[in-house]
């Protein structure tokens, strides 16, 4: 069938900043600003300003961004690092490219770590704790922060679906000693291509992250200080970035009212769960609009059916995959209920009230039947 509701809708978004897309790439490329000039330090700049802290450091993608912040705080071969099963396996691969054990921990009816059941994972070894602030929601921050300061563990936001997201206040990215955000194009602020950058407040780990992203080069004297990797965020992704930065907090009201249509449409269906709402403590930006239902394999056919494009992340846990080896010894019975149950609806800024209505009225079919 045709597709009525597509899931994401690149064309219509770039087509709304056409103008102001193009002229920031034909600067570049009219200059010769490829890598390393000032249109990355600019949007590594602003980056760091939205979200209320000192330095940004542009990588290559969201997963650097957590492979570098755990090589820059010294997580190493012996280490463990707690962190959550219910995310993409990124958050884990970057653990154990450090050679560190991720010891993975349950999460909670948000589908955010159960920060009560990280502390009881602690261990001698323990040496970080990677939160997921999935779906645009951020983790219980004030009790995990209190962990970790209890016990003297470094904390690593994986924030990659959640910039703009705040708690108590406080915006994701900027509790831990690092927030590490993605700007694959489907994420909140997506560029055209993988993308992420660091946020921080600590100078050294900046400075290390800077090195360790350009092949452990100091630009300005020509020293290698360390070996490095090649990471870095090109220009032309940093000017188009730093243009969609400045429409972000009018995307994430956007994804908010198609939130709240979704709530007001579907919340009188008792065989749906719906996701938690904003409250005093809480600002959502709702990277993702995810409902768990029982029956989760025959709704999915039937909005597929009706034309009606979803996502399902992520119908096997992580520690049920055989190859990634050494993590099926968890029992996470909540990761595994939400794996069976979850499925994420059409949202984006680009979503009509008409196309939202039809995804609710098709669901109301599917229950009626």
């Amino acid at each position: 069938m045709k597709c009525r509701v597509p899931f994401v809708n690149y064309p219509e978004h770039y087509c709304r900043i056409w103008d102001e897309v193009m002229k920031v790439i034909k600067e570049a490329l009219s200059k010769g600003d490829l890598m390393l000039r000032h249109q990355l330090r600019e949007f590594e700049e602003n980056t760091a300003s939205f979200v209320g802290v000192k330095y940004g450091i542009g990588v290559n993608s969201g997963t650097d961004a957590l492979f570098l912040s755990l090589k820059a705080s010294g997580i190493g071969h012996g280490d463990e690092v707690l962190t959550v099963a219910h995310t993409f396996v990124a958050t884990i691969s970057t653990v154990v490219h450090c050679g560190a054990k991720p010891i993975l921990v349950d999460v909670g009816e948000d589908m955010n770590m159960d920060v009560g059941q990280a502390e009881q994972a602690i261990t001698p070894q323990t040496r970080a704790i990677i939160p997921v602030h999935l779906n645009g929601r951020i983790c219980d921050m004030g009790h995990l922060m209190a962990i970790a300061d209890k016990y003297n563990l470094i904390v690593i936001e994986d924030a990659a679906q959640a910039l703009g997201a705040s708690f108590n206040g406080k915006w994701a990215g900027s509790f831990g000693l690092s927030g590490c955000f993605s700007f694959y194009p489907a994420k909140m602020l997506g560029g055209a291509g993988d993308g992420g950058i660091v946020v921080t407040d600590d100078r050294e780990v900046a400075e290390k992250i800077r090195l360790l992203r350009d092949h452990g080069q100091q630009r300005e004297t020509g020293e290698f200080l360390c070996h490095g990797f090649n990471s870095r965020l090109d220009n032309l992704q940093a000017a188009i970035l730093d243009i969609k930065l400045k429409y972000l907090p009018e995307w994430i009201n956007r994804r908010q009212e198609i939130a709240d249509l979704y709530h007001q449409g579907l919340s009188s269906l008792p065989e749906l769960k719906l996701p938690p709402q904003s409250d005093e403590f809480f600002f959502d930006v709702y990277q993702n609009y995810v409902v768990r239902s029982k029956d989760r394999d025959r709704l999915v056919a039937h909005l597929r059916d009706s034309g009606i494009e979803i996502l399902v992340s992520w119908p096997k846990p992580l520690h049920h995959h055989k190859a990634l080896g050494g993590l099926s010894q968890f029992h996470l019975p909540m990761t595994e209920k939400v794996s069976d149950e979850v499925l994420s609806l059409p949202i984006y800024p680009e979503l009509s009230d008409e196309e939202i209505m039809l995804v609710v009225k098709t669901i109301h079919k599917f229950y009626e039947q």
